[in-house]
């Protein structure tokens, strides 16, 4: 039972169920939207954001669209405040999905929106759809605040609100933001501006030696992308040579993809260390050896600990990662390939700048590169934020829904809109989304996968979560 002294105490069980249902609604509806990015043709992600403005609508709001590119749609809407408390808090989301083929296996189709087995199914259920409509549905929850006092909630300051919040969802987050974060910090900051924001990647829960812990999302890697053309000669099938360029680049390949050395940054630190804090003796000595220097006990500990997917991420944690990941050569099999292109996604920790990762690659290579030509194709740096009053109220809101489990801060391995949020507009931006999942859910394994799904309880759960943090924050 929720403590009577948070906010989401004051709503009836009744009202949680009945917006309960609308948020699986809402994540439905949006699920049956492709917005796949990138969009063949353009039209989806305007056609999920004007579903989302249309929905505001209804609650009496006043939504924004922008459409910088057409077709490519990003949503913002504002609730008011008396304005006592500070800066806005941001609920930040994305639209865009990435692409799913039904013929790859998938056990309900990518776009149905079904409902089956205890879950949500379909592309956008953990990326990050279910975000989209957890959000949603807390401003929905807030603009009644006024419409029950006889407010009008697109004009008026909202009950109980001393900051304003400030909802965006945007476009393109899955190719870098171009036409939706960097186009609105831009052109719209006041769609972005604020004290505090929420985003993904964090606040799931996860299982390990029998507790519960929340990894916060504090900090994420950095990226950079490289393009490398291998130059050989061009020749007769019949006829091999030492300088087949599809021959070098499968060299070049093997070289970038070995794991290089661990390096524990001041995040997972912590992570770690919150870990072992909750845990017994024995287990808390392994969390303590995945941080350790003997790369050998680490690498044991993960495996005694940690399941396959959880153990992906924490080496991607530990270290700089290099992933191979397209590579172009030849135009018919009798023909040795001249040229060949691999582009490689290289993740960065904080510590290792652009200019590292350009000589990392060109040492890996070793005398490979004196054939080839590396090209930079984008990049950002890694973000890490400070644990203000945001975070600790994130933890403590964890703790009074869930008093068994741990939060914790952690590093995310891949990128978010946050590299705009807060780099560029000096934002601290949190990954929160509040879920309590079943113990051994591989939730990780739904990022981009196959039968892509959120459980409905999960979802419930983590609804007055959400709502307990903006209302305080705000209130």
């Amino acid at each position: 039972m929720r403590s009577a002294a948070l906010p989401s105490a004051a709503i009836e069980p009744a009202a949680w169920d009945a917006a309960h249902a609308e948020l699986v609604t809402l994540l439905r509806d949006l699920i049956r939207i492709p917005s796949i990015n990138p969009p063949d043709p353009p039209g989806p992600e305007l056609q999920a954001a004007n579903h989302l403005a249309s929905i505001f609508r209804g609650e009496g709001l006043d939504p924004e669209v922008f459409e910088p590119q057409s077709g490519r749609g990003s949503v913002s809407v504002r609730l008011g405040s008396d304005g006592s408390g500070g800066e806005p808090l941001l609920l930040l989301s994305h639209l865009d999905v990435v692409p799913a083929n039904a013929a790859d296996g998938w056990t309900h189709g990518p776009f149905d929106g079904d409902v089956a087995d205890g879950y949500v199914w379909g592309r956008g259920c953990v990326d990050m759809k279910n975000m989209v409509a957890l959000e949603a549905t807390v401003v929905r929850l807030l603009a009644r605040r006024a419409r029950a006092a006889g407010l009008d909630p697109s004009r008026d300051p909202i009950p109980g609100l001393r900051r304003d919040v400030v909802f965006t969802c945007t476009a393109d987050e899955e190719a870098g933001g171009i036409h939706g974060v960097h186009w609105l910090a831009t052109e719209r900051q006041d769609t972005l501006q604020a004290a505090g924001a929420l985003n993904e990647a964090g606040g799931v829960s996860m299982e390990l030696g029998g507790r519960r812990f929340y990894p916060i999302g504090v900090a994420e890697k950095g990226y950079e992308v490289f393009r490398i053309t291998v130059h050989g000669t061009w020749g007769h099938g019949s006829m091999p040579r030492d300088d087949n360029a599809l021959v070098m680049a499968a060299e070049a390949v093997r070289r970038l993809a070995a794991p290089g050395e661990a390096r524990v940054t001041a995040p997972i630190r912590e992570f770690l260390d919150g870990i072992a804090a909750a845990l017994p003796a024995d287990q808390a000595a392994l969390v303590n050896a995945i941080g350790g220097e003997d790369p050998r006990r680490s690498e044991a500990a993960i495996r005694a600990l940690c399941d396959p997917v959880a153990a992906r991420a924490i080496r991607a944690l530990l270290r700089d990662t290099l992933s191979p990941g397209v590579l172009h050569a030849g135009v018919k099999y009798n023909v040795i390939p001249g040229q060949a292109v691999l582009e490689l996604d290289y993740r960065t920790l904080p510590g290792t700048s652009g200019d590292d990762a350009r000589e990392e690659v060109r040492a890996r290579l070793g005398d490979v590169a004196e054939q080839c030509t590396i090209e930079h194709v984008i990049g950002a740096p890694p973000v890490e934020n400070e644990r203000g009053d945001l975070y600790r109220l994130l933890a403590d809101t964890i703790r009074a829904h869930d008093p068994d489990g741990v939060p914790v801060p952690v590093m995310a391995p891949f990128a978010t809109d946050a590299k705009t949020t807060a780099l560029k507009l000096g934002v601290p931006t949190y990954g929160f989304t509040p879920l309590r999942l079943a113990p051994g859910e591989p939730f990780l394994a739904r990022y981009h996968g196959v039968d892509e799904r959120v459980g409905l309880d999960a979802l419930r759960w983590g609804l007055p979560v959400l709502y307990d943090v903006v209302a305080a924050y705000c209130g």
